[in-house]
């Protein structure tokens, strides 16, 4: 028999959109699947929806717990699972129908740690490609740590043509995982109460430490949904700031822990610096004041973190558009960060 295939499923509030979630899955064409689906406190019909699929298919199984977000609902299901292989699907998303079983022949084959393969972002009327690489990749133990590993700190060189595509890698969907990796490592995702956002690329940074082999599928095989909800530009996190900081500093002392090279650290710098539109995005969904808003822009353009962030950042690999933004973030023009923060949103939402 084909090995096992784990499948984890954070759900909160996903009524609108689990049962075609759930259908994608009890349709793979790899059916050596368990389907785990945690349930972490929902308020509206999703428990309901669970409990009903539950009894039309053995291989779901649901565990109820007290809503304490995504990090720890993962963590919850991550020590029950019982498959060789393991993938993570969000309540909203779906996945094409041959995904696990194109995942786990592929890892079968090439005997790897990991499959990697891009998705596809679905917005209301359209789906837009979101390739990684242009090409299948097998990547080796140096190349894992130079293209993946590292690439979960930050980005540099040519790969800072693409800012927005800097945590194109960092997520846990979209990944086919070794579970004796995970158990043997005891590795765990991190509560975003400490770190705000990026807890896929923490776990990733840590799983990728101990991967051999990679395969990246160039199949577009997982589709997300792009619903806003919970993004930066919707919701003001007014712990953010302090978040993040906490985040760069996890990486800086992993960083030095396991004696990293310096592409790791310049990597980390550009993070801080790229950081700057998530923050602005962040303040600009306040009811703050305008004077607030560019107190704050102000007090990080002028933090010794910002600062010597933008002093080592690759400007010519930009293109304009942001090559314009981040020097203003270099040269502290704050009003300029704004003018362009106000741009920025209202081409996004």
């Amino acid at each position: 028999m084909m090995p096992l295939l784990s499948i984890v499923v954070p759900v909160y509030n996903a009524e609108k959109y689990l049962r075609c979630c759930l259908d994608t899955l009890t349709r793979q064409t790899y059916t050596n699947i368990e389907i785990i689906c945690v349930n972490d406190g929902s308020s509206d019909g999703s428990l309901k929806i669970l409990e009903e699929y539950e009894k039309q298919d053995s291989r779901i199984r649901i565990i109820n717990k007290v809503n304490a977000g995504v990090s720890q609902a993962r963590n919850s299901a991550m020590s029950m699972v019982s498959g060789q292989y393991l993938m993570f699907v969000d309540a909203d998303d779906w996945i094409a129908e041959n995904t696990c079983e194109i995942a786990v022949n592929k890892a079968i084959e090439m005997s790897a740690d990991a499959i990697l393969w891009p998705y596809i972002s679905e917005h209301e009327n359209s789906g837009i490609e979101k390739k990684i690489f242009d090409k299948d990749m097998v990547f080796d133990e140096p190349s894992v740590k130079e293209k993946l590993h590292r690439r979960m700190i930050g980005i540099l060189g040519e790969e800072l043509k693409y800012p927005e595509k800097a945590d194109s890698l960092c997520t846990v969907w979209g990944k086919l995982y070794k579970t004796e990796i995970i158990k043997r490592e005891n590795l765990k995702f991190t509560d975003l109460k400490e770190i705000g956002t990026y807890e896929d690329g923490l776990f990733n940074l840590h799983y990728f430490e101990y991967v051999r082999k990679a395969v990246y599928v160039d199949q577009c095989l997982y589709h997300y949904r792009r619903t806003h909800s919970d993004s930066l530009t919707s919701k003001y996190n007014e712990k953010l700031f302090q978040q993040w900081q906490n985040l760069f500093d996890i990486m800086q002392n992993y960083i030095t822990d396991k004696h990293l090279k310096s592409s790791y650290k310049i990597a980390l710098k550009n993070r801080m610096a790229l950081s700057l539109l998530g923050l602005g995005l962040n303040i600009m969904a306040s009811d703050l004041s305008l004077k607030k808003k560019l107190g704050m822009l102000s007090d990080i353009l002028k933090a010794k973190r910002y600062r010597e962030a933008y002093q080592e950042l690759e400007f010519q690999y930009m293109p304009i558009h942001w090559k314009v933004f981040y020097g203003c973030g270099k040269y502290r023009f704050t009003w300029g960060v704004y003018v362009l923060l106000m741009v920025i949103k209202r081409i996004i939402t």
